[in-house]
């Protein structure tokens, strides 16, 4: 499953953002889109938040408009260079997010944008156990990333997407209830908010 084309966007820059920019059509486009997992949140100058599996800083720079102590993390070491220069506002951290490199109750607001669907089954039950052990009491963990559509006619070209960029881990986040997932780790959750047919999910859960 998956393409050159894959290889290719994570290799070229310019071809990553391009195709970044072709996903997100659906929702209104890309800033839309990294907006969407911070509609109503109260973000503020010193609100503590990590991006986690930040990449190049895409949803990072969107972060450091409503607060000064934004952290990136990310396990590649060319995205966090990336990073670092598309962000010079916030601050960029390599590692694995299935053993984040920070203490327990550190951040008010943790962050990833279409990172889960990279996940395996067990990895993506380790991450929100640490995105759990690294929030604040009554911290918040907000999300976005792929969901079954609800729209038949979604499918067609959600599956051409994944057959061309993505690997199994996609599907198999397709037919996870993360809802579920969250609420066994501990999280109270917020039921999920559709859009682009169904295809994409925001869902935020509190500590």
């Amino acid at each position: 499953m998956a393409t050159i084309l894959r290889d290719w966007s994570y290799r070229y820059q310019w071809l990553y953002d391009a195709i970044a920019q072709m996903a997100t059509l659906a929702v209104g486009g890309e800033s839309r889109f990294r907006e969407l997992p911070l509609e109503g949140l109260k973000i503020e100058r010193h609100t503590k938040v990590l991006d986690l599996c930040c990449g190049s800083g895409q949803s990072t720079q969107y972060l450091v408009k409503y607060t000064q102590d934004a952290i990136g993390l990310d396990a590649s070491p060319a995205a966090v260079a990336r990073a670092l220069e598309n962000v010079p506002e916030a601050s960029f951290v390599e590692g694995f997010a299935e053993e984040m490199p920070f203490q327990d109750n550190v951040f008010d607001l943790v962050h990833t944008s279409a990172a889960l669907h990279e996940m395996s089954p067990q990895q993506l039950r380790q991450i929100l156990q640490e995105v759990y052990r690294v929030l604040k009491p009554g911290g918040i963990f907000t999300l976005v990333d792929f969901h079954r559509p609800t729209n038949p006619l979604l499918w067609p070209g959600l599956a051409l997407f994944l057959w061309l960029f993505e690997t199994e881990t996609s599907w198999q986040l397709l037919a996870t209830d993360l809802e579920a997932l969250l609420a066994e780790v501990g999280f109270t959750v917020t039921p999920a908010v559709l859009h682009a047919g169904g295809s994409i999910q925001v869902l935020q859960g509190r500590k």
